[in-house]
């Protein structure tokens, strides 16, 4: 078998991303190529090989033995080069997290000044957002999640649970009676969260409630729907509805008065959580700070 050269290594990259994705396509956009230069890449890579790594069949492509063999060992080599790039054990360097949009601008925003505080020579890149994370890429360190707890083929840890109750204004509570009286919820506008947790019934939080609190109870069928739950709760401090309150995002605006609970505390655990999701490998020393001093911060 020839020699591996310089000049292959982005050509491994794109073997390695192709091959995860068993497609060609799929690897071009995620490398911003057209399908055609990965075939290329991947041809001269075996070219220089000696070797055939993939069997080109009619609507996708799938490695041959020698490509498996190759994508296995070449994981374990670019994880650690990924690592030694990033920093290795230093408490120092960057960290790219992400977030869902709610718990990162109501409950992780507030605090990274803590964080800084503490570790001033790491850097945080936040980034939100309600699509999948592909670790595997490399290019998230960290994930603050709102699941079930079922991430296949990564590593997570529960950070903190979650209760549910509707919450609104006290001015809108007023107007349409509703304290202490879930039937009014009939007269109202009810807010949703339609991407509550992934692959959820745009009303998923408010039926579990009423199944669990208020089983008699019909909704109103005027509702305003959100992508977020701190927009279905700011709506809420506006006067626009009830919307299905997160103690962990909603308590600070209780806090203040600009929400208030109709129908009494946080009675109902939801079934999700919020958890720190992390490819399944060791962390960097960097990455592991943040990591626990986030458990340090639930409650």
């Amino acid at each position: 078998m020839s020699t591996l050269t310089a000049g292959q290594f982005a050509n491994l990259h794109t073997f390695l991303v192709a091959a995860r994705h068993a497609s060609f396509a799929l690897a071009a956009q995620e490398l911003a190529l057209t399908p055609s230069a990965v075939s290329h890449r991947i041809a001269r890579l075996e070219a220089g090989l000696g070797l055939r790594l993939f069997q080109r069949l009619t609507r996708q492509v799938k490695l041959t033995a020698d490509g498996e063999r190759i994508f296995a060992a070449l994981q374990i080599g670019w994880d650690g080069l990924q690592a030694a790039l990033a920093g290795g054990d230093a408490l120092a360097g960057s960290i790219t997290v992400h977030a869902r949009p709610s718990i990162a601008q109501c409950w992780l925003v507030p605090r990274l000044a803590g964080f800084a505080a503490q570790f001033p020579d790491v850097s945080l890149d936040l980034r939100v957002g309600n699509e999948s994370v592909d670790f595997r890429a490399g290019q998230v360190d960290l994930a603050l999640h709102y699941g079930d707890g079922h991430f296949p083929g990564l590593a997570s840890r529960k950070l903190m649970d979650e209760w549910l109750a509707p919450v609104c204004s006290p001015h809108y509570a007023r107007e349409h009676g509703l304290f202490d009286a879930p039937q009014h919820l009939a007269g109202a506008t009810v807010l949703h969260d339609t991407l509550a947790w992934p692959a959820c019934a745009p009303d998923a939080e408010w039926r579990l409630w009423l199944d669990g609190q208020a089983p008699e109870v019909t909704l109103s069928a005027r509702s305003l729907r959100f992508d977020r739950a701190d927009l279905s709760a700011q709506a809420a401090i506006h006067h626009a509805g009830v919307a299905m309150g997160r103690r962990q995002l909603v308590q600070p605006w209780l806090t203040s008065g600009q929400l208030v609970l109709p129908f009494g505390a946080f009675g109902l655990p939801s079934p999700q959580a919020y958890y720190l999701v992390h490819a399944a490998r060791p962390l960097p020393a960097r990455v592991q700070a943040l990591f626990d001093w986030l458990l340090g911060q639930a409650i």
